[in-house]
């Protein structure tokens, strides 16, 4: 069953092609724990070329890797999420109204600019923290992407979908005790960083810590917004909460953090 709930899980959030069938979908869908596990891992690559070219005090070209790595893992779909969210920000009208408008394929003023923000301040972010430590920068990264998924994670457990559809297909199964195995996801990670590189841990937990914040904002608004949550407010959260998160780990590392 874990197994399985990781495969549908790798599946799902990034582009591996790690195969999966319907039985990994369910096994996912009943098993939010794994959104973290997979950070992990998605958070250890993304930190690759930050590192690396960020070292050699290039954090333009770091930002522009991390950029290009993120879509080549994860695709466009949690950005169409953050497009769609956007267009319906810009919507007069009620819930339905603005459901409407996260259904057509028109791409309005209010999806470019939610696209640019959440776009350019990711760049900025990353190319901030580059010339920070590096094992301090890829706790950061790392912390930031297992905040994400913790998130979408938390969505799935304490949040009401909308209608039915991808959203439904996680918040029906799963409900507020399922928080404790993600909790314990983020502790077991913590204490991996801590035996890796204890003098990272700090950054590493303000940071997830910052990208739940985030995301709990967005997913309360996008809520009142929408009148519940479906498929585009998870992209969303994921994007926002990666933002967050990567937003505050600038913010140590210029602020001298060892």
């Amino acid at each position: 069953m874990a197994l399985s709930a990781l495969r549908g899980a790798v599946g799902f959030l990034t582009r591996l092609p790690v195969g999966g069938d319907a039985t990994d979908w369910r096994a996912v869908t009943e098993s939010p724990w794994a959104f973290p596990v997979v950070g992990v891992g998605t958070g250890l690559l993304l930190a690759a070329p930050v590192v690396a070219l960020g070292g050699r005090s290039l954090p333009l070209l770091a930002a522009v890797g991390y950029l290009g790595l993120w879509v080549g893992l994860s695709g466009i779909t949690h950005l169409d999420g953050v497009a769609d969210l956007g267009d319906a920000a810009v919507v007069h009208g009620d819930a339905e109204a603005r459901v409407a408008v996260l259904k057509d394929s028109e791409v309005g003023v209010g999806a470019v600019v939610a696209l640019l923000l959440a776009t350019l301040g990711t760049a900025l972010a990353v190319a901030s923290l580059a010339g920070g430590s590096r094992p301090l920068v890829a706790a950061v990264i790392v912390g930031a992407e297992v905040g994400a998924k913790a998130a979408m994670a938390a969505l799935a457990c304490l949040a009401t979908a909308r209608h039915e559809g991808l959203g439904a297909q996680f918040t029906e199964p799963n409900g507020p005790r399922d928080l404790l195995p993600v909790a314990l996801v983020l502790v077991a990670a913590a204490g991996g960083v801590w035996f890796l590189v204890p003098a990272a841990l700090p950054g590493a937990t303000l940071t997830c810590a910052a990208a739940l914040g985030g995301s709990w904002l967005l997913a309360r608004w996008a809520n009142g917004l929408l009148d519940g949550v479906n498929g585009d407010v998870f992209g969303a959260v994921d994007v926002a909460a990666r933002l967050a998160g990567l937003v505050a780990g600038a913010l140590l590392v210029g602020g001298g953090l060892p």
